[in-house]
């Protein structure tokens, strides 16, 4: 049984933030309410955080309404202007004492609990911003320390989100590999979903 944060330390967990604002252009329509092994993204992606021990979890939506159990729902009006958009909504509406937040994209499915759980055994650990890595590479879910999130908001712009302040600051970053847990495959084009739906429908040996 996983222990969490709060249980472990007796302290506010990692806030969870699932971005999932777009309108998804290539695929045709918004990848909130997309349905993977009959579960909608936005569903998933809350799930998994919940899951990992993220308290509270925010949804950022704009594209298409939604509602969503075990979140809250924050509405981006200008989600046109892109992903960093949507993250500096998330960043603004989280809670004053948050003490970190975990951002995770909802066209990412196959990114789990372990992964996100890794992240915040790394912040435990000291971690002032750990990302997850595939193959060495930097990826998603990237988890922040609160004192980082102002900075992280100024730099978000078109659809860099938090990128352009990782790469700016590089020594604060802690790559987490997560390849054994997780993956990072993104859902853009109906071949994509097409794709994820049987790997996810194929037989567990």
């Amino acid at each position: 049984m996983t222990v969490r944060f709060s249980e472990r330390h007796g302290a506010e967990p990692p806030a969870g933030l699932l971005l999932a604002a777009g309108e998804g252009s290539r695929l045709g329509r918004p990848k909130a309410t997309l349905e993977l092994g009959g579960e909608r993204l936005v569903d998933r992606g809350v799930r998994m955080l919940r899951d990992a021990g993220c308290s509270p979890v925010l949804v950022v939506a704009g594209a298409e309404p939604v509602e969503v159990i075990g979140a809250v729902v924050v509405p981006n009006a200008r989600w046109r202007d892109g992903m960093g958009s949507s993250l500096r909504a998330g960043l603004a509406a989280l809670p004053p004492a948050c003490p970190a937040v975990v951002v995770a994209l909802v066209d990412q499915p196959l990114v789990t609990p372990a992964a996100v759980e890794r992240l915040i055994r790394a912040y435990e650990e000291g971690a002032e911003i750990a990302v997850a890595t595939y193959g060495g590479a930097p990826r998603n879910p990237v988890l922040l320390r609160a004192a980082h999130l102002a900075g992280a908001a100024e730099a978000a712009a078109g659809d860099t989100g938090a990128r352009g302040f990782l790469r700016a600051h590089p020594g604060l970053v802690t790559g987490v590999p997560c390849d054994d847990v997780a993956a990072p495959d993104d859902i853009d084009t109906p071949e994509d979903l097409a794709a994820l739906d049987r790997r996810a429908k194929r037989p567990q040996n």
